[in-house]
């Protein structure tokens, strides 16, 4: 965390916590003798998917080959499964040799945000007050694979506040803020319309006060663009979201807000 925080990732204050339960071998670390100098994150979502993160080969040791060392353990990891990752736009060229082909960038807006009133569609409600089960239902229409032992804790956390906006006793929106290292972070935020992911960003940003808010947002759902847009929120930098194997099949229209960089 400490050596993502140095990049600029800006990762949450518990993301060790609830990152590692999504899978608890998923984290690995390189080493010279008993010195730490390259990690990478490769967390299994079932036997289908996985996702890699977490690439970072301490600054002294890089252009010593231990990045393609422990590149490699990762995905001998992760198997045959389709793999995705949120790499840096510079890495593209790196990550085809390996198979992995682009599918859209995100990119990450921030700033304090400026939110409208609210459109009265949904009735907001703490996802605390909703059955897990149907939480998890809604997270697999935008997520593609079962991630209930990581979702269940990210709901969850101190710190971490998750709301729901349900419409005639359905889910119709779910997001999550929680505190960064600066600011806070806005994902998932999912919506069925854009009026219900606008006031569930205004509803989730009241947590924030003066500070700033980031919002992760697929460039290909051009309403998630024009809600960061509207809110006063700007480009900070971009990822390019890129896979091996088939790309997933999920409601990008509904997706305002990716989780994370790191697990997807």
């Amino acid at each position: 965390m400490e050596w993502a925080a140095a990049e600029g990732w800006n990762p949450g204050r518990r993301d060790a916590a609830n990152f590692h339960v999504a899978d608890p071998s998923g984290f690995l670390m390189g080493f010279v003798d008993d010195q730490p100098v390259g990690c990478i994150s490769v967390v299994r979502y079932g036997d289908g998917y996985g996702f890699l993160g977490f690439y970072i080969v301490a600054r002294e040791w890089r252009g010593c080959g231990h990045g393609m060392a422990i590149w490699q353990a990762g995905l001998q990891h992760l198997g045959k499964r389709t793999i995705g990752l949120d790499g840096v736009v510079a890495q593209q060229d790196n990550y085809r040799t390996s198979g992995f082909v682009l599918a859209h960038r995100n990119i990450r807006f921030g700033g304090r945000a400026q939110t409208g009133p609210f459109s009265g569609q949904a009735e907001l409600v703490d996802a605390a007050r909703i059955r897990f089960d149907r939480l998890a239902a809604f997270d697999r229409r935008f997520f593609p694979a079962p991630r209930d032992a990581f979702l269940v804790r990210w709901l969850a956390t101190p710190g971490h506040h998750a709301l729901a906006a349900v419409v005639n006793g359905e889910i119709a929106a779910l997001g999550v803020i929680r505190p960064c290292g600066r600011g806070r972070k806005i994902g998932p935020l999912y919506a069925e319309t854009p009026a219900l992911a606008a006031d569930l960003l205004a509803a989730l940003c009241g947590d924030a006060g003066d500070e700033p808010v980031f919002l992760d947002v697929p460039e290909n759902n051009a309403a998630a663009i024009r809600l960061a847009e509207a809110a006063g929120l700007t480009p900070e930098f971009e990822t390019a979201r890129m896979y091996r194997g088939a790309a997933p099949v999920v409601d990008i229209n509904g997706l305002y807000g990716i989780t994370s960089f790191e697990l997807g």
